[in-house]
């Protein structure tokens, strides 16, 4: 059924600074109180999805990527580009950096850099962010770390339900207590820690820093990308761009009625963050609820969604190259 979609299993990580919100809002059978990640479509190694219904019942989005390149529209990519996450910051995050491609390739094992962007899908009344740094040199950033001036280093803003941010690779950041987000990125699990307030870790030591290899990747002095949003409205829903960048372009479908949508792309990712409905393909009618998580195959051309409900899509994108989206598709029906 390559022109049905394909749903996934969500994957769970346990984290010193999880909690339960990913049960009490999505009723995901979590295991335990601290749990931190839900790695909803995933082909990475260390939290693969597995298909949970359909022609491919119990295969893993590896396998599949590997096995049916035609279901991806045959995207020039070794691995799966992207991994799809709802993260649980029920405590502070520690303070840390991705690396990009090149240094990932030469010094993780040949690992993708981690470029990635959040959607704040809930939050607490006074939440913040750490989002980027004050020094203006490398020799400032390790003076201020080596000296442990975090106040005067570390920029942090506030956040809101429904804020949206773009995160490079080289970006200092941190999610803090109080927030539930979900995250595209590309798909990497390298994480390099300046600073984690002297935690213990599980096994009761303190946990690892990373301190060279985060100098050497952080941006200095930060550079600030900015998020214009546009809407563009279409019949029975709203579309919401929020960014197109080199590895991947987001948006939100915010569906009332019935939405007629064209992909354009190899394939999409999508999450339904609120309320219900159906997806019909040519292939039959598909139930959605809040929690669900599918790729749409590239044989997917057209679709239809209805219902009330909202959905994070993305798409990869080849980097250095400016691809027709998702958007661009809707613009043109909104306009003809």
């Amino acid at each position: 059924m390559k022109k049905a979609p394909i749903f996934l299993a969500p994957l769970f990580q346990e984290r010193i600074w999880g909690g339960s919100e990913l049960k009490k809002q999505y009723g995901y059978n979590i295991p335990s109180g601290q749990t931190g990640e839900c790695w909803a479509i995933s082909a990475h190694p260390n939290g693969p999805s597995v298909v949970r219904e359909g022609d491919y019942i119990g295969k893993t989005l590896g396998e599949l990527w590997d096995e049916h390149p035609e279901l991806f529209g045959h995207f020039n990519s070794e691995k799966f580009p992207l991994l799809t996450k709802i993260l649980d910051a029920n405590d502070d995050l520690s303070i840390q950096v991705h690396p990009n491609d090149e240094f990932a390739n030469e010094f993780e094992n040949g690992e993708f850099g981690k470029t990635e962007c959040w959607y704040i899908l809930d939050c607490d009344e006074d939440a913040t962010m750490i989002f980027g740094h004050r020094a203006q040199s490398k020799e400032e950033f390790m003076d201020m770390i080596n000296e442990g001036h975090w106040g005067d280093l570390l920029q942090r803003i506030k956040i809101k339900p429904g804020d949206f941010f773009y995160v490079p690779s080289g970006t200092i950041h941190a999610l803090c207590k109080g927030t539930l987000v979900l995250e595209t990125q590309q798909s990497s699990d390298t994480t390099y820690r300046v600073y984690d307030y002297d935690r213990l870790g599980q096994d009761g030591k303190l946990r690892d820093l990373h301190i060279e290899k985060a100098v050497e990747v952080t941006t200095v002095p930060h550079t600030a990308t900015k998020v214009e949003p546009t809407l563009d409205k279409v019949t029975g829903a709203v579309v919401t761009t929020f960014v197109e960048e080199d590895y991947f372009s987001v948006y939100k479908w915010d569906v009332q009625e019935e939405a007629e949508l064209t992909q354009a792309e190899s394939f999409t990712l999508a999450s339904v963050i609120e309320g219900s409905g159906t997806l019909i393909t040519i292939e039959g009618e598909f139930p959605l609820q809040k929690g669900d998580h599918f790729i749409l195959p590239a044989e997917v051309e057209t679709f239809k969604i209805n219902g009330s409900l909202s959905i994070i899509a993305s798409h990869p994108n080849h980097k250095g190259s400016k691809r027709l989206g998702m958007v661009e598709t809707t613009r043109q029906m909104a306009n003809s």
